[in-house]
């Protein structure tokens, strides 16, 4: 870095079909876990309804982003719109939301990759510290994700990031250094 608090990036290099930029910050990003899902696809409509949780069925895509493969539910395929405790924290940053889930049974996990329904979408990007302290946030077109996140994750205070999807809020994924 130099005294004017500029850096120097690296050219990008090829991975797959995404471009990833050597010397930056890696990172990983994973779906949820099915497990705690699948039980409830079992469920009838009243079932469901106890735990606020609906059933619908993909009509577009995108529209209906799935939490396990964090790819747009195809249309045409049964999705849960349910409430998801994503921050368990004891800090007054604890929060929930509703997300989308899918019968998925293999979540999305890869490093240095920025998976379709986070880079299709704007996304707010926030910061927490270990106690479960939100230390900075920012939001950034998900096709420019991998330099907020090197950006946020370059601060020692920063434990992990969450992803939303700034428009409906929603959370979408959690970011953790790889």
């Amino acid at each position: 870095m130099s005294g004017n608090g500029a850096t120097r990036e690296a050219a990008p290099r090829k991975i797959g079909i995404f471009a990833y930029r050597s010397g930056a910050m890696d990172f990983r990003i994973h779906g949820l876990d099915p497990a705690a899902f699948m039980p409830l696809f079992a469920m009838d409509d009243v079932e469901l309804a106890a735990r606020r949780a609906a059933r619908t069925v993909a009509d577009s895509k995108p529209g209906f982003p799935c939490r396990i493969t964090l790819d747009d539910a195809e249309p045409g395929t049964p999705v849960l719109l349910l409430n998801y405790e994503h921050l368990p924290v004891d800090s007054p940053y604890r929060a929930s939301h509703a997300i989308y889930v899918s019968a998925a049974t293999q979540p999305f996990d890869a490093v240095n990759v920025v998976p379709t329904a986070l880079r299709t979408r704007l996304l707010s990007v926030r910061a927490f510290d270990g106690n479960g302290m939100m230390v900075d946030a920012d939001v950034a077109d998900g096709n420019d994700l991998e330099a907020l996140v090197g950006r946020l994750f370059a601060s020692d205070e920063v434990d992990y990031l969450h992803a939303h999807f700034a428009r409906r809020g929603c959370f979408a994924a959690r970011i953790e250094r790889a």
